[in-house]
């Protein structure tokens, strides 16, 4: 059967493309303008003339970073946290989304507005700080882990979604004598998968992106600083990381040298560097992360 359009319809239709398209356009253009300029000629890069396609196509950049011996270091830390406390926050936030469904819970109700009310008051940053130092989470991995293990945004999208699953189906395991976990495990899981996989990629990208954490409490361990502390310095200091790269510049002229590290060029490629992983994994999450939206929204 053929749908008939009016030419209002069509006329809608072609905005309605027209604007998304440019949309993300937009949306797309920094990432791609990041990355020709980390693959173009540095002097082109430094002069500003490289700006819808690539010109002078050279990885050097990439392979000179290698020579910068912390970076690796950060991004095993920012690596392993980003794995690590996605993995504990979705199930922790699941698990603690999925008991206060329920109403035989002890004081369910104080509990869960007790945890609403923690996300409208903040004791600041000076206690934040105190608090985990008296915890001994200062200069310690487990300071990255910990403090997000549980997410009061994340337990109310938990509970809204697990609320709109039918009650029967946790009714007949209950009669079968199954425990609360394993219902939680073997049935509310299963079928969380959209709700669990949207936490799992706000989780990510927010351990990926993490800087204030790194910044605060592991300054006296400087090995485990998170990739995007040391991109901030390096951006705010991009001679030193020139410096760091001048071992795998030897044997080329002086012009040469200063133009493969034009400090410009750097911070861009360190940039891409940090952002490509993350911008790897989403795509394959988006389709969760659309219908996990849409049916955690669906009750209040």
């Amino acid at each position: 059967m053929v749908e008939k359009h009016g030419l209002s319809d069509v006329v809608f239709n072609i905005f309605n493309y027209a604007f998304f398209i440019i949309f993300t356009l937009l949306c797309v253009f920094p990432f791609y303008y990041l990355f020709i300029n980390t693959i173009s000629d540095q002097g082109l890069v430094a002069k500003g003339l490289i700006s819808f396609y690539p010109r002078g196509i050279n990885i050097k950049n990439y392979i000179a970073l290698r020579n910068v011996h912390d970076l690796g270091t950060a991004f095993i830390v920012t690596l392993a946290r980003t794995v690590i406390g996605t993995i504990t926050s979705t199930i922790c936030s699941g698990f603690v989304g999925y008991l206060v469904t329920k109403q035989e819970m002890w004081h369910r109700k104080i509990a869960y507005r007790f945890m609403i009310i923690t996300m409208y008051f903040n004791a600041g940053l000076i206690p934040w700080f105190t608090t985990m130092q008296m915890l001994g989470l200062t200069n310690n991995f487990l300071g990255y882990i910990i403090p997000g293990l549980v997410s009061v945004y994340n337990i109310i999208m938990v509970k809204t979604y697990i609320e709109s699953i039918p009650a029967e189906l946790e009714e007949s395991a209950s009669i079968d004598g199954a425990s609360y976990f394993t219902i939680f495990v073997k049935i509310i899981w299963p079928l969380s998968k959209p709700i669990l996989a949207t936490i799992a990629i706000w989780c990510a990208v927010g351990h990926w992106n993490a800087f204030q954490d790194s910044l605060i409490l592991m300054s006296g361990a400087p090995q485990l600083k998170t990739l995007q502390e040391r991109l901030w310095i390096y951006l705010n200091s991009s001679s030193n990381l020139a410096a760091s790269m001048s071992t795998s510049t030897t044997g080329l002229t002086e012009a040469q040298r200063q133009e493969l590290l034009n400090t410009k060029t750097i911070q861009y490629t360190v940039a891409m560097v940090t952002a490509l992983p993350i911008l790897c994994v989403y795509p394959f999450m988006q389709k969760y992360f659309v219908k996990g939206i849409m049916l955690g929204a669906v009750k209040g």
